[in-house]
């Protein structure tokens, strides 16, 4: 089924590019896979009547559905809103799935107060897509507003209501901002409700998207729903380098992919040892240089030598206690050798060398000195005239020949007996007589 909202006239519903808003909910954030759509239910089972619709962006909420209305996953909606009028949305969960999600988000059944009207019909669809047409043009057009104002903040999205009546702006600040007067502006210039919402950054990016620097999508714009704390301290119990560019994602904060590993290692660091900066033994005192967590291997170097010694964590438990006991070792003991996987055998021959990522660089490498090579031994003549092959010598007599005579052929000049000095100076007297 093709997607009739974006501007290719037609294409997927997995790359209609309307950031959430195309008819066929197939670019949608944050969706749910209902596993329990193939399974019976009772026959005296009274379907939930709470519904989850899904708005722009990751937003959703729940709506009673009073009128018992057959509802789908990815039927448009108009529900109610708070401020009067009605808001057009996808229908993301229907049935006992909606009760679990409640449970996951802390909402009770009673919190719930507003309810759904109508399945949308195509008038609603019609004003839908108007109002979503113009959220481009009005956040650039608010944007130009606030610089004319001075206002230290950043307008990232606009959400416009599903009846074209109110226009949710959500920007960025570092602190509070005076929007007083930036309201006003808008509300002439635009004509309708506005309510202004402070996200941050995390939330911008989520609403945004993007690619990471894994090569997916944004986690915040696909799955991931709740926002933890990322500290330093995970990238330092993984032995990452603590370099910020490289830690921080979109939204100028640590990545939260920090934290999905951060329980591996920190099972795993339960068995290292702690505060082993150094050994004392009477070789020197060997520092500690890194640390294998999952190999539970620790390497050490003695002062002056730039050689490490690789250690078991049990040897290192060892010398621990000895300096702890006041005993010092002779030294840190056998190096273990640390086995090293072989180099993998290829099924088929490498013929052309198409295993290698080099191998173009190598071909340009050698075109590269042909050409100075040449450059170098034409530095003195003129580059466009062609140099002159050298031409076969061919002894003449004392006759002088002309330059335009063709060449004698090597046939009769083979047959031709050698003529010597002393055969010539004869020719001369000869003449001369």
């Amino acid at each position: 089924m093709g997607c009739g909202s974006c501007s290719t006239g037609g294409c997927s519903p997995a790359g209609c590019k309307s950031n959430g808003s195309c008819l066929t909910n197939g670019c949608s954030k944050l969706d749910v896979y209902d596993w329990l759509s193939h399974m019976d239910m009772p026959n005296n089972y009274k379907p939930f009547s709470i519904v989850e619709v899904k708005f722009k962006g990751s937003r959703k909420e729940f709506y009673h559905n009073n009128d018992n209305i057959y509802l789908e996953t990815g039927d448009l909606v108009a529900v109610e809103t708070t401020t009067g009028g009605y808001d057009i949305g996808h229908v993301s969960i229907t049935g006992e799935l909606v009760r679990m999600q409640m449970v996951k988000r802390h909402v009770k059944e009673a919190d719930v107060v507003k309810k759904i009207y109508r399945r949308a019909t195509p008038a609603d669809v019609d004003k839908w897509k108007m109002a979503k047409d113009l959220e481009w043009e009005t956040m650039h057009k608010s944007r130009t507003l606030a610089l004319e104002l001075n206002l230290s903040m950043k307008i990232s999205d606009v959400d416009y209501q599903g009846d074209k009546t109110k226009a949710t702006f959500y920007y960025t600040a570092e602190g509070r901002v005076d929007f007083r007067e930036l309201i006003k502006k808008m509300a002439e210039a635009f004509r309708i409700r506005i309510e202004m919402r402070q996200i941050g950054m995390r939330q911008e990016a989520s609403r945004l998207g993007g690619i990471g620097s894994c090569g997916r999508e944004l986690c915040c714009s696909t799955w991931l729903t709740d926002f933890k704390t990322v500290s330093t301290s995970a990238a330092r119990y993984q032995n990452l380098s603590l370099n910020t560019l490289k830690l921080a994602g979109q939204c100028g904060k640590l990545k939260c992919c920090l934290n999905y590993e951060l329980d591996t290692y920190m099972d795993a660091l339960k068995h290292i040892p702690d505060n082993v900066n150094t050994l004392r033994t009477e070789k020197g005192d060997a520092r500690l240089q890194k640390t294998d967590i999952f190999k539970k291997m620790m390497w050490f170097s003695y002062p002056r030598e730039d050689a490490w010694v690789p250690l078991h964590i049990d040897r290192v438990k060892e010398i621990q206690k000895l300096n702890r006991d006041g005993v010092i070792p002779p030294d840190l003991g056998e190096i273990l050798e640390i086995e090293t996987k072989p180099a993998k055998v290829l099924d088929y021959e490498n013929v052309v060398g198409q295993d290698s990522l080099t191998r173009l660089d190598e071909r340009n490498r050698n075109k590269k000195k042909s050409k100075n090579r040449n450059k170098k031994s034409g530095s003195g003549t003129n580059n466009h005239t062609q140099p002159q092959q050298a031409k076969p010598s061919v002894e003449s007599d004392t006759n002088v020949k002309n330059e335009n005579a063709k060449p004698r052929n090597n046939r009769n000049r083979r047959h031709r007996p050698h003529r010597t000095n002393q055969n010539r100076d004869n020719n001369n007297k000869n003449n001369q007589e």
